[in-house]
């Protein structure tokens, strides 16, 4: 991984700054700080800074073409870079690295736009054509690394992330309330939505063309299940079971590639536990340290959400270099604002600081690549949607007024008005006018984000239910928010790249062609993912019941009674920003402050963290208050 930036003109004979783009760079100095690059080509000029993953010694950036003409810049991995590196040498190609990186030069001469189609991994890229004056810009199918963009000055800015883009000359700063309201009405915000008005996040699988002062944007990939009728082949559950075992093995051999120590993140659960296991099953000599959050304190709330028994029987069954990194509820409020600054966004739960503990943690064990879980809940249904969507299919519901309304929003969000997916949005709708102070209520036909459709309703129609939930999931919850926020930004906060094995292109194709019912058998989830994971993780893990990682929220950070943040929310705050209704907010703080009163996550949201970490955010991106 690493961190990429830079701005082309429109203007073909205007040259770049190489201070401004070294300023931007220099902001990206934790994704990279093993090389610095600040370089111009014509009228494009990129920065790069590198975190040394592979070829130590001779894969700084950018890569050129033969003669020059090409220039690129790559954040991230191309695990099957052997491969293609030996198609393009029988080509005639000459490399001059180990990198992975050198291959999308030669394969972008080779297959023009195509090439991307070719690629099994995760990147951000910047591409400047100079024959053609064309930049470039490439994201992976997942959206697993970040880029950020914006059209300002005759030209494109881009960046890793947005406080490189902002430090150009001029950017303005302004609160996209859309983003806003996407942070309280789905798990994060969503492509190509930011927090920001007028810098946009590129949509996973999409690359986008800038020339001539024109930006066009292409999707090269999607997530794509079948339509109801698809004849799956006829095939039983161990068919089913062996070729996912093989898809997931060559994964986790992809991944566990590097020149540097490798880690995993093991949290107790099936996912990344079964992660862990097939990093030793590679055949690879090397020991992998594993790295654990615990809460080993005495009180209740402790004991209720402490998985370090079941991380300890992994830990133990693989004979890894374990690290418990024992967390304590007081740690959260001073790890806030360093969550928020690298998240860039505000939050809908705390434990993106446990996220910022782990890497720190495996940084100071100079591990900088970890492998993690997440991607199987979204392929395999381990939520609890998909236990309800079974479970209604063969309900009659009575549709009054309310349900009507309520068909209608999800109808124009999902293409299909039975389709619930976290709570009901119109309903939701009053929760959110009571919390918007009358000058946002005033203006909210302007930035309502169900007014606009989050995902491609075509990829969703006429599929199995199961189906459209993960498809759902992989864009809202996982690419918006797991990978993004919680994965990628607290990672590379400390220097460390996060892979993802369940994330990989070829498994993905494999996965879609399974017949749906083999996922959730007698309500049992993540069934085929559980039969795959027996002989490789202790039988008690595998048979746990599903266990979602929590930490505290508003409710613990008010009653610490902690000064800065009872400012945050006071009265007089919230009423001078202007963006809530500050009554609203002193009843729900007196609620919330009860005794007796329980937030019980996912179910629950926790409305005061957005609130809290909203004004986080403006405070440390410097935003004007409405």
């Amino acid at each position: 991984m690493c961190g990429i930036t830079g701005v082309c003109y429109k203007d073909p004979q205007r040259r770049p700054s190489l201070d401004v783009v070294k300023r931007m760079s220099d902001k990206l100095v934790h994704r990279g700080p093993d090389d610095a690059q600040n370089v111009a080509n014509g009228n494009a000029g990129f920065g790069f800074r590198r975190l040394s993953i592979i070829d130590l010694v001779h894969g700084s950036q950018p890569f050129y073409s033969n003669d020059g003409s090409v220039m690129l810049i790559c954040n991230g991995e191309i695990y099957n870079y052997k491969e293609l590196r030996a198609e393009l040498s029988a080509k005639g190609y000459v490399f001059n690295t180990n990198s992975d990186i050198e291959v999308l030069v030669s394969l972008y001469v080779e297959y023009g736009n195509d090439f991307l189609k070719r690629l099994n991994g995760q990147f951000a890229m910047a591409l400047f054509d100079s024959k053609r004056n064309l930049l470039l810009l490439a994201k992976d199918h997942f959206g697993i690394c970040p880029l950020f963009y914006t059209l300002y000055d005759d030209a494109v800015i881009f960046a890793s992330e947005i406080k490189a883009i902002l430090e150009y000359p001029g950017i303005p700063r302004e609160v996209n309330l859309s983003g806003l309201d996407q942070i309280f009405t789905f798990p994060a915000a969503i492509s190509p939505a930011t927090l920001f008005k007028g810098i946009y996040s590129l949509e996973p699988g999409t690359y986008a063309v800038y020339t001539g002062g024109v930006l066009t944007k292409t999707e090269y990939w999607d997530l794509e299940y079948p339509e109801i009728g698809y004849k799956y082949e006829s095939k039983d559950e161990a068919y089913y079971v062996e070729g996912l075992n093989e898809q997931l093995l060559r994964s986790v051999k992809y991944r566990v590639h590097a020149d540097v120590p490798v880690g995993f993140y093991l949290s107790g659960g099936l996912d990344s536990s079964l992660i862990g296991g097939l990093m030793y099953a590679t055949n690879d000599s090397r020991d992998f340290n594993s790295f654990s959050i615990s809460f080993s304190g005495s009180g209740k709330e402790n004991k209720e959400i402490n998985e370090q028994r079941y991380q300890h029987l992994m830990s133990k069954h693989l004979n890894s270099t374990h690290n418990d990194i024992d967390f304590s509820w007081g740690q959260i409020d001073k790890k806030l604002r360093e969550v928020v600054y690298f998240s860039e966004s505000p939050l809908k739960e705390t434990y993106n600081v446990c996220s910022l503990a782990l890497s720190e943690a495996a940084r100071a064990r100079n591990v900088k690549v970890v492998l993690c879980g997440e991607g199987a809940d979204e392929l395999f249904g381990g939520y609890a949607g998909y236990k309800f969507d079974t479970l209604r299919m063969n309900k009659t519901i009575h549709k009054d007024l309310d349900h009507l309304l309520e068909d209608k929003v999800r109808n124009h969000l999902w293409g299909n008005p039975e389709f619930t997916y976290e709570k009901n949005e119109h309903e939701f709708r009053e929760v959110k006018s009571a919390l918007y102070s009358n000058s946002m209520q005033s203006r909210y036909g302007d930035f309502d984000c169900l007014k606009t459709p989050v995902v491609n309703k075509a990829r969703m129609k006429n599929r199995h239910i199961f189906h459209q939930r993960s498809y759902v999931d992989f864009k809202l919850r996982l690419g918006g928010h797991l990978i993004a926020d919680h994965g990628d930004r607290m990672a590379l906060a400390n220097s460390v790249e996060s892979r993802y094995p369940f994330l990989d292109v070829n498994l993905i194709d494999y996965v879609t062609k399974i017949p749906p019912g083999m996922m959730l058998q007698n309500m049992n989830e993540k069934f085929l993912l559980k039969q795959v994971a027996k002989g490789i993780v202790p039988n008690e893990i595998i048979r746990r019941e599903k266990f979602g990682f929590v930490a505290p929220g508003s409710v613990a950070l008010l009653k610490a009674n902690v000064e800065w943040i009872n400012d945050l929310l006071s009265y007089d705050t919230i009423k001078r920003q202007g963006f809530f209704n500050p009554d609203t907010i002193e009843r729900l703080k007196k609620h919330y402050m009860k005794d007796d009163f329980v937030l019980t996550p996912p179910y629950d949201l926790d409305l005061l963290i957005i609130v809290l970490t909203f004004n986080i955010f403006l405070d440390t991106f410097q935003l004007p208050s409405l």
